[in-house]
């Protein structure tokens, strides 16, 4: 998606330990038109694909699924990070490790809200390793549901998240590729 790209590279930064970071436009600050843009993309690149429901994780991926959604008009299910009164007691579960974070996460979504046989397509905003990925597809198996596919805005491609995923059969559809970073300067693929 050159506009992604194109973005990227006016208003990313890019921090020690390869860190790209978008949040004065995607995940902090979020710019609505970019990410209807994105929204759009997702669907033309799923358009063959059934889409029941948008799985994420709280919480940078709830903006792009909630805009997303929109164009496949279903709704959108977020994985929680933290336990909490209110979350019900009857939830899916998986330990999800953060490598920007250091700490592992257990991520739960109600039983309720994903119904055996629904088709999923889970939306992200960053792939390195895939371990949130990894997590939201254990639920989505645990649940028997089915994997639609993973669309993801920004894949660090120099990591292996994208090949195991891909390599696993899933549909992976990252609209912009990190393939390295040097001198300070973005390389897509």
């Amino acid at each position: 998606m050159e506009l992604l790209k194109q973005r990227i590279n006016k208003d990313g930064d890019i921090k020690e330990g390869n860190i790209v970071k978008v949040d004065s436009f995607l995940n902090h600050q979020i710019d609505v038109d970019l990410l209807n843009e994105i929204g759009k993309e997702f669907k033309s690149r799923f358009s063959s694909e059934k889409i029941d429901k948008i799985l994420t994780i709280e919480a940078s991926g709830i903006a792009i699924a909630v805009v997303a959604s929109q164009y496949f008009n279903v709704p959108v299910v977020f994985a929680k990070k933290t336990d909490s009164k209110n979350l019900d007691q009857d939830t899916y579960e998986s330990n999800v490790y953060s490598y920007t974070k250091d700490k592992t996460y257990t991520i739960r979504v109600s039983k309720k809200y994903l119904n055996k046989g629904e088709n999923i397509l889970i939306v992200d905003d960053f792939l390195a390793k895939g371990k949130a990925a990894e997590g939201l597809i254990d639920i989505i198996k645990q649940s028997n549901c089915n994997l639609a596919g993973v669309g993801i805005v920004i894949e660090k491609g120099f990591q292996n998240g994208g090949k195991n995923l891909r390599d696993q059969g899933i549909k992976l559809e990252s609209l912009a590729i990190v393939d390295s970073i040097e001198n300070d300067k973005i390389i897509f693929r």
